[in-house]
């Protein structure tokens, strides 16, 4: 049985694992200035940015959560995997062939239930692929050419067809030597009287991936008309597969949302299909469920959605009355968004398939560029449910819309829909906005938060330099050697700095992640590991190529204000000593004030390259 993996080959991993490139697999990152890159933490839900990834030394961090690692701690907290797992997980990636301490290099029989359940999608998908060209699959086929999608388009959305069978994908997976727990588990098989057997059969199958491009579940349509089951059918919830935070074709999308700023909501696998080849590749759809707070949480990831980076989400439905109610369903979970949010209803009730099929590629594209916004939208559903030919319809349309108004965060926004409302309405602008006021005063009142206050100008330095020793070994050597540890005086500082200490100190012979990984070894507890992990992706200002300067002026610095306090004892110290009886004592303090005064001139001098760290002075 293999064992642990070797530990040069986890080193090996992790070298060729880039970080800012798998954290991006997740996360859209911008520059954040001093080789640091930021964006929206996949940890928690936040608005604007502050997951922070440092490539240079392999480090992530958000000051938000105050979560951080390197990249194997992130893909293992991300992917939910065991450290076994996340370095097999990037071996693959990576083209690392691991070794194991006693056993072989072919494969680790000691995996995790994640990465065998992977694995396990992964052949099923291929097995699905393979059926698809089958006799028994026509009807699978003839399904896909008559919504327009030819052999090239279902190979490159993966589409598959299960056999009829009870258990052909059952039996192909226990010839792969996986065990039916295995299978139970990944939602793969149903359970029987007789045993398992394969919970999709005689349907054509999507598989849906994570943003890893790892297949983790999949969506089956029936073809068959014994078939009894549902017209759709998704894997169950699973420890892969967790339907509120899937969704199909974010693969293939996720990179053009990135780059375009832009996300196509649908409601269909072949809606995903019919966008993708009509040129619109941001399109994606649910599994299953309706959009919710997990979806939005993985878009504003990739949109980076902020004050500063506006991205854009449009919503396409059915132009019935159950789309236009998914629509308004929306609006309630818009106001998580900061992005703009649309809607784009197709009139005839076609959906982006059968829009396609009926009048081309340019028509989805037209679908896409009619969006309003989804403000609009609600507001214009909910007056159209009145007659506002006579004044007991406008003022009752009013009374229902002005909380919709009321309840727009954007405070710039909501005068503005205020006017509009009143234009639709045919009311003046005063009336509509005394009721939108009326309404928002009706509503609880937000809870504030906590004062922030002034940062300590002491801590402030102390964090600074705790950061260029960390940062920067090699251009603090020289200075570090005179810093006490009264030079902090802060608890968390102090910390740090022992186990700085306890690693050796700064050197020119140890940088990047491995003097990291040096000082979180040493480190007293997880607090502090959290403490160095932040400080080490905190970005440092920029100094146009003068980050040894800026380094060595932030220890002198650091030094200068401990001097100052030393300063200030020994002046206590000479008040208290009496020049007539105490002469020979109040001359040697005096001399050594004389001597410290001297000291921290010559450390002023020294800081000046640092004066923007602190007004300390």
């Amino acid at each position: 049985m293999a064992g642990r993996i070797r530990d040069d080959d986890v080193a090996l991993v992790r070298e060729r694992a880039k970080i800012d490139d798998i954290v991006r697999e997740y996360v859209t990152l911008k520059a954040a200035g001093g080789g640091s890159l930021k964006g929206l933490c996949p940890f928690h839900d936040e608005r604007s940015p502050s997951f922070h990834v440092t490539p240079s030394r392999g480090m992530w961090y958000c000051f938000g959560c105050g979560e951080g690692g390197d990249v194997l701690a992130f893909v293992q907290k991300i992917d939910h995997l065991s450290f076994a797992e996340v370095v097999e997980k990037l071996a693959v990636k990576t083209g690392v062939e691991l070794r194991y301490v006693e056993g072989g290099a072919a494969i680790n029989k000691q995996q995790g239930q994640r990465t065998r359940l992977i694995e396990a999608h992964k052949i099923a998908a291929a097995f699905y692929v393979e059926q698809l060209l089958t006799p028994d699959a026509q009807i699978g086929r003839t399904f896909l050419t008559e919504r327009g999608f030819d052999a090239q388009a279902a190979k490159h959305f993966g589409v598959g067809f299960a056999p009829k069978s009870w258990d052909a994908l059952t039996g192909h997976l226990r010839g792969k030597g996986f065990t039916d727990q295995e299978l139970m588990a990944g939602g793969l098989v149903s359970q029987g009287n007789r045993g398992v057997y394969d919970r999709f059969r005689g349907r054509l199958v999507w598989p849906i991936r994570d943003l890893g491009g790892e297949v983790i579940g999949f969506g089956a349509r029936k073809l068959f008309d014994d078939d009894e089951g549902p017209k759709y059918l998704n894997t169950p919830e699973s420890p892969l597969y967790k339907k509120s935070q899937v969704l199909y074709g974010i693969d293939l999308a996720r990179k053009d949302i990135s780059k375009s700023q832009q996300a196509v909501i649908v409601e269909g696998y072949t809606d995903v299909m019919a966008c993708h080849l009509a040129g619109v590749t941001t399109a994606v759809a649910t599994c299953g469920t309706a959009f919710g707070a997990e979806h939005i949480k993985i878009l504003r990831r990739l949109l980076m959605d902020d004050d500063q980076m506006r991205g854009e989400v449009v919503f396409t439905f059915d132009g019935d009355a159950a789309g236009q109610k998914a629509a308004l369903r929306a609006f309630e979970e818009d106001q998580r968004f900061v992005t703009q949010t649309f809607v784009a209803i197709e009139g005839t009730g076609l959906d982006p398939c059968d829009l396609r099929l009926a009048h081309g590629d340019g028509a989805i594209k037209a679908l896409v560029e009619s969006r309003v916004p989804l403000f609009q939208f609600a507001i214009k559903s909910i007056i159209a449910g009145y007659d506002l030919n006579n004044a007991e319809g406008r003022i009752a349309a009013l009374k229902e819309a002005a909380p919709v108004v009321a309840k727009i965060r954007d405070t710039a926004l909501r005068p503005e829909y205020s006017r509009l409302l009143a234009g639709w309405l045919g009311l003046d602008v005063e009336t509509v906005t005394k009721a939108v006021g009326q309404s928002g005063r009706s509503a609880p009142a937000a809870r504030p938060g906590p004062p922030t206050g002034q940062r300590d100008p002491g801590l402030v330095v102390e964090r600074e330099a705790l950061k260029c020793v960390l940062q920067q070994p090699a251009a603090v050597v020289d200075w570090y050697e005179s810093v006490e540890p009264s030079a902090f005086t802060h608890a968390s500082a102090q910390g740090v700095h022992a186990a700085i200490m306890r690693a050796g100190g700064p050197t020119t012979e140890l940088a990047g992640l491995a003097w990291i990984d040096a000082v979180l070894e040493v480190c007293a507890d997880d607090e502090y590991r959290r403490i160095v992990r932040e400080l080490s992706v905190e970005p440092l200002p920029a100094q146009s190529g003068y980050d040894a300067h800026y380094a060595a002026s932030v220890i002198a610095r650091l030094l200068e204000l401990d001097a100052s306090r030393r300063v200030e004892e020994v002046k206590g110290n000479l008040q208290r000593t009496d020049p007539v009886e105490q002469a020979g004592e109040h001359q040697r303090i005096f001399a050594e004030l004389l001597a410290l005064e001297e000291y921290r001139r010559s450390l002023r001098r020294g800081t000046m390259g640092g004066e923007a760290i602190t007004g300390a002075r």
